[in-house]
């Protein structure tokens, strides 16, 4: 965090903070827009039940009750009808699809950008309230395997465009995992998976020992789940080193095939950006496919700033299925980020561009129309609060970052004055203009990253 908060885990941002911050989730936003994606908004709590329905996160969860309520928290956690704060927001989003499945047109493609509440310990990266954006594509019945490809290339542009360091998405797909795991004779797939996303974490030893005390595999098992683990490359060469490892399986075969197709358009589209890495398996229970994580290279120890996959039964409406594929780019993580380690800076701590300064107390509905004048032309402008003497009035304007201050004199004669350089000119309020650099605040990285 670039600063302490009052109470750890809910992040508030200084108004220049806030306007990196900003500037992330727009453009996020242009970039899912460019590509078709509709936006949605999804209410902040679900019932408990369908909060815990996919995967073992109830210890994340915050409940909700009254402070009037007699009952407390304990009964909360047995009534699968209880409110509870959302943890993410692809479960709040596989709900909305089958409530509104009438109104939609599929393949539905929406992005999502909200604040998500989990109980975790604080630290920088891991915030008890922070913002998610989110992108998906959901059919009604199947969903062509493409969109997993289109959705990691629509990521990678994002990214791209953010004042950040180099990313790597790493991907990996839980078909050829399952399929490799029941190949060499490990039925529990999904305790595999939960071994082995705590291969970094942990390490391959602990990881080994984990796969043989809880699941009961061989030393040979456990070691053949870790050279696959191990497999990873910038191409489609992994596709002959899984092979290499003699295991046979038509899932894991099928799984190979889409993985391959993920890189391959990847290294056309995105060079550099994506890595076939075996070893992501994403802990929730409902990927069934594609997985991806993505770090920040140099900046690993922060965790993913991006993850998410394919998914086939998160949303089920009696025999109708709503398979989707997705992911979830951390904003509030990568913003951390950015502004602890001085990533980016916004040009100006204001959105003000004017400040038109007052010659007495009278002058302040002059000073209006001047600043009318300038609005209007979308250039933001405020007045000053009092007729002070103009040294102190521009020394506010410096305060708050304000570049530029605008004069009046009692002949209606208008000038403006740069307060950075000290160059001051004539000016028509009806036509001046400031240099494009300096009509908005601007973003930029800094160090070139």
């Amino acid at each position: 965090m670039a600063r302490t908060a009052s109470l750890s885990g809910f992040p508030e941002w200084l108004p220049e903070e806030r306007l990196v911050e900003l500037h992330v989730l727009d453009t996020l936003r242009r970039t899912f827009e460019l590509h078709g994606f509709s936006s949605i908004e999804t209410r902040a709590v679900e019932t408990v039940g369908q909060l815990l329905r996919k995967g073992e996160i109830d210890k994340e969860v915050y409940g909700l009750s009254r402070l009037q309520d007699d009952e407390g928290d304990a009964a909360a956690k047995t009534d699968p009808h209880a409110l509870a704060l959302h943890f993410d927001l692809t479960v709040p989003f596989a709900r909305y699809v089958v409530e509104n499945a009438g109104y939609l047109a599929f393949p539905f493609r929406r992005y999502q950008i909200q604040k998500v509440w989990r109980g975790e310990r604080p630290q920088e990266g891991r915030a008890r309230e922070f913002t998610q954006a989110d992108i998906d594509v959901v059919g009604d019945g199947e969903l062509p395997f493409r969109y997993d490809v289109e959705i990691a290339l629509v990521i990678a542009e994002a990214l791209n465009a953010l004042p950040i360091p180099d990313f790597l998405l790493r991907i990996n797909n839980r078909k050829l995992a399952e399929g490799f795991y029941t190949g060499i004779g490990l039925t529990d797939t999904a305790g595999v998976l939960r071994s082995i996303d705590k291969l970094e974490k942990v390490g391959p030893a602990k990881v080994a020992e984990l796969l043989k005390e809880e699941l009961g595999a061989t030393d040979e098992q456990a070691q053949a789940a870790l050279k696959l683990a191990g497999i990873r490359t910038m191409d489609t060469s992994f596709v002959d080193q899984v092979r290499a490892l003699g295991v046979s399986n038509e899932l894991l075969e099928e799984g190979l095939n889409e993985l391959e197709q993920v890189i391959a358009a990847a290294v056309q589209r995105a060079p550099g950006r994506v890595v076939a890495d075996l070893s992501i398996a994403r802990g929730l229970d409902y990927y069934t496919g594609t997985v991806v994580e993505t770090v920040l290279v140099g900046h690993e120890q922060l965790g993913s700033i991006c993850s998410g996959g394919r998914y086939d039964a998160l949303a089920t409406k009696g025999n109708r299925k709503f398979p989707g594929v997705g992911l979830s780019i951390g904003v509030t993580r990568l913003v951390s980020r950015i502004l602890s380690q001085d990533l980016a800076k916004a040009t100006r701590s204001v959105p003000t561009a004017v400040l038109v300064t007052l010659n007495n107390d009278d002058s302040w509905g002059a000073a209006q129309d001047v600043a009318a004048q300038l609005r209007s032309r979308g250039i933001a402008t405020e007045v000053a609060a009092k007729a002070e003497k103009f040294g102190k009035q521009i020394k506010f304007a410096d305060r708050r970052g304000i570049p530029f201050v605008w004069f009046t004199d009692d002949d209606g004669k208008h000038q403006v004055k740069d307060i950075r350089s000290g160059e001051q000119v004539d000016a028509d309020p009806a036509t001046w203009t400031p240099a494009e650099e300096d009509l908005h605040v601007r973003v930029t990285a800094v160090g070139g990253n």
